[in-house]
């Protein structure tokens, strides 16, 4: 990569950083804090499914508002939502009006996730795309690193005081955006138009046309691997809080180091197991390593070994992100704001009922909701597999009718 091109990756690595670290110093913390407003795997589930349900209406607009108005600007008004989403989050102890500061952060999420991804693939050369995003996908995994650090020091203090530097890390995440970040995709009438034109599409409609994109079977892919996953992480906190006596310190210490295995997978192997292998092989690969792992994970009889097993799956899925991001990226052509939206789109549909089934799963009984994932991951592996057959027979046909 150039220099220049490098720069601007930086910049939208410390931008994606801040993001998601604001939010991951709430991590540790949040188990103890629903307990003290008498919540539990319920309202843990609905506060990842509410988010990942406004991701899901606002994510095919935001797309399309990528290619019509630019990367920068949604870049920045998807921070703006997640920073209001974060000062709301702290100045109130009302559930109700906690799931509206999700509806607010699932808005920012999805102007921003799909921008900064577009604005990669504007950057990048066709070969460089899966650095790129792996260099995005490490960002995102650090600010999981440094924010639950952060946040399980800070809750020595009070319970409210990291929702308050969560707040305030993410308004300097907008300051940044506004002074340094540069727009990506020179505006032209035609682009204009034509992104007026296709934003007159209902949601609906925009799902029924990714039906017909070549990239459907990964946005499927995501869907479903997505559900799998949010079925675990989003009651991880709350289970090794129950079954092992962890502390929020003793959970952020889990993220945190599952943070930096992420890191260290994406800057420095995904590239390069991509360009030897390929990036269905890798799914193959990895999204059965995941399904081995929740099994792993049912078994575990202690938090050290629950812990081996957590880094094993998130490791897996460091890997499977990057690498579902920069396929569909290659398939989409000149529609980069438009695949990404609806990426982001199915992964929030997946991100939806995960957490919702799995929150409810919980309250009855705290293993079911790795059996479901576990479940929903073997779907996504077999699904995988078939669409590796069938590309590998249209490849086959191809060179024989040549």
């Amino acid at each position: 990569m150039t220099g220049d091109q490098r720069k601007k990756l930086l910049i939208l690595m410390i931008n994606m950083f801040i993001a998601i670290g604001s939010f991951g110093i709430i991590i540790p913390i949040l188990p103890q804090y629903l307990e003290s407003i008498n919540q539990g795997g319920t309202a843990a589930g609905l506060m990842i499914a509410i988010f990942a349900g406004a991701q899901l209406v606002m994510s095919p607009i935001a797309g399309k508002w990528t290619d019509q108005y630019g990367r920068r600007k949604m870049i920045i008004l998807g921070l703006a939502g997640l920073t209001l989403s974060s000062f709301i989050f702290y100045a109130t102890d009302s559930i109700w009006v906690l799931y509206l500061s999700r509806v607010v952060g699932g808005v920012g999420s999805a102007l921003l996730v799909p921008a900064i991804f577009a604005y990669v693939a504007d950057i990048t050369t066709f070969e460089q795309r899966a650095k790129g995003n792996s260099f995005i996908s490490a960002a995102m995994s650090l600010g999981i690193v440094i924010g639950p650090g952060i946040g399980g020091f800070l809750a020595k203090t009070s319970l409210k005081t990291p929702l308050l530097v969560s707040a305030i890390i993410s308004l300097v995440a907008v300051l940044f955006s506004v002074i340094v970040l540069k727009e990506s995709k020179p505006e032209t009438s035609s682009s204009v138009q034509n992104g007026a034109a296709v934003d007159s599409e209902s949601m609906i409609a925009k799902m029924i046309r990714s039906v017909k994109m070549p990239y459907f079977v990964p946005l499927l892919i995501t869907l479903i691997m997505s559900f799998g996953l949010m079925s675990y992480e989003s009651v991880l906190g709350l289970f090794v809080d129950n079954e092992f006596g962890a502390t929020p310190q003793e959970i952020a210490f889990m993220i945190t180091a599952t943070g930096i295995v992420s890191v260290i997978v994406q800057l420095f192997i995904v590239d390069r197991i991509v360009n030897r292998f390929g990036e269905v092989t890798i799914l193959n690969i990895f999204i059965a390593v995941v399904t081995v792992g929740f099994i792993l994970a049912l078994l575990a009889k202690s938090y050290t070994l629950f812990f081996g097993i957590t880094l094993l799956i998130f490791l897996a899925t460091s890997i499977l992100r990057p690498v579902l991001n920069t396929l569909i990226s290659k398939m989409a052509g000149e529609e980069q704001g438009f695949a990404m939206g609806m990426n982001n789109a199915y992964m929030s549909v997946g991100n939806i009922l995960g957490p919702t089934l799995a929150g409810m799963l919980y309250d009855v009984k705290i293993t079911y909701p790795f059996i479901m994932g576990l479940l929903i991951l073997a779907i996504a592996m077999v699904t995988t597999f078939m669409w590796q057959k069938r590309l590998t027979k249209q490849k086959q046909q191809l060179i024989l009718s040549k």
